[in-house]
């Protein structure tokens, strides 16, 4: 792997959010000065395709990237847009019983939760 492709799997990982690509690129370029923002969408894509990353795509416009590639749910703040894991546990036999009750083939499924994030909600209080 190159170093590259390692300081931007590294900075996702130390993200608890999951960034759009300009913000991760921000964060990679600091380290990296001259990489360019082509560089890190072309590897986030590559990583994604390769199962490294998880493209979450989830009501927003912009793509943003999850280094956390097992199965997880989300949560989403409707002021800012951050996007961080749901700390919970899946709902177990969901989809068998989805299945079961409509006749499809269950590949997978995505859940989000929205919100307001601790950050906007202190900066409403204020």
């Amino acid at each position: 792997m190159t170093p590259q492709r390692r300081v931007i799997l590294d900075e996702l990982g130390r993200l608890h959010e999951h960034p759009t690509v300009r913000e991760l690129f921000g964060r990679v370029r600091r380290r990296l000065p001259r990489i360019s923002l082509g560089t890190v969408y072309r590897n986030l894509e590559l990583f994604s395709q390769r199962g490294l990353v998880r493209t979450v795509e989830l009501g927003t416009s912009e793509r943003r990237y999850d280094g956390e590639t097992h199965n997880h749910y989300h949560v989403r703040c409707i002021r800012c847009g951050r996007i961080e894991n749901a700390p919970v546990e899946r709902l177990g036999g969901l989809e068998e019983r989805l299945a079961k009750a409509s006749g499809y083939e269950i590949v997978g499924h995505r859940l989000e939760f929205e919100g307001i994030c601790p950050a906007c909600q202190s900066a409403r209080r204020e």
